[in-house]
């Protein structure tokens, strides 16, 4: 199948996908697509659920002011995502928002949020999550969402890490270098990318990262940077030298 360009406007569906399927939408999406865009009867829109690829559908005005989506024809087959995962303090509301919404920019395959010693956020709205990441795929061509999990302590999400897992490890106190050349050396194949809280990590977190079977320590740089900064700025490094950027799965 040649690949189409996608409809300006996209939409992320639960429902499965296939030639002739009769949409419905939610009262948030028929909003969406007809008070806010003020889309007519019959407008072109791209929708994907993260399995079956992007089609094209028209929206279709129904009998009492119901709205749906009448599906056309595939216009992008699924592709396989990497394997990339981000392990992450979680943050107050605006900054994690930002932060999700990147990483799903960055090909992130699945969010593991993690608490440590100076984590200054207890708990996480994971729908909230969910709606960021969402609105990401939407927004930016992207066929998949990641894969979101529960929060969870350090230690549970650094037992969970495959021994083939390679985990690229931000730290502050790493001795500075270029972190390309840290990165060229590894090896490729799955990989999780580590980001700490604001204030850092603990001696002891810092010594039961530096155990695990396959870890490269990472400094990014002189300048002390927020965390939400330093995932996007870890995960764009990450895509330059081991990731899809560089025309491979990692």
């Amino acid at each position: 199948m040649t690949t189409q360009a996608s409809p300006a406007c996209r939409l992320f569906v639960g429902d499965d996908l296939g030639e002739g399927r009769s949409l419905e939408l939610s009262n948030q999406q028929s909003h969406y697509l007809c008070n806010v865009l003020r889309l007519s009867n019959g407008a072109a829109i791209g929708v994907f659920n993260g399995r079956d690829g992007e089609w094209l559908a028209h929206l279709a005005r129904r009998g009492k002011g119901g709205v749906g989506l009448d599906t056309i024809r595939l216009i992008r087959a699924q592709t396989p995502t990497g394997d990339l995962q981000l392990l992450f303090a979680p943050l107050k509301h605006a900054r994690l928002d930002y932060m999700v919404q990147k990483a799903v920019e960055m090909g992130v395959s699945c969010l593991v949020p993690v608490t440590t010693r100076y984590t200054q956020v207890a708990r996480l709205n994971l729908d909230r999550m969910r709606a960021n990441a969402i609105e990401a795929a939407e927004q930016c061509n992207i066929l998949s969402l990641p894969e979101i999990r529960p929060l969870t302590t350090l230690e549970h999400a650094l037992r969970a890490i495959e021994p083939t897992r390679l985990l690229i490890y931000c730290d502050e106190n790493a001795p500075r270098g270029n972190p390309l050349d840290a990165l060229r050396g590894a090896c490729r194949g799955p990989l999780a990318v580590l980001i700490g809280p604001e204030g850092g990590f603990a001696q002891e977190e810092r010594n039961q990262v530096l155990v695990q079977s396959k870890v490269v320590r990472l400094s990014l740089g002189p300048r002390v940077m927020r965390a939400d900064t330093a995932a996007v700025a870890a995960l764009a490094l990450v895509q330059a030298c081991l990731g899809d950027w560089i025309g491979h799965d990692p």
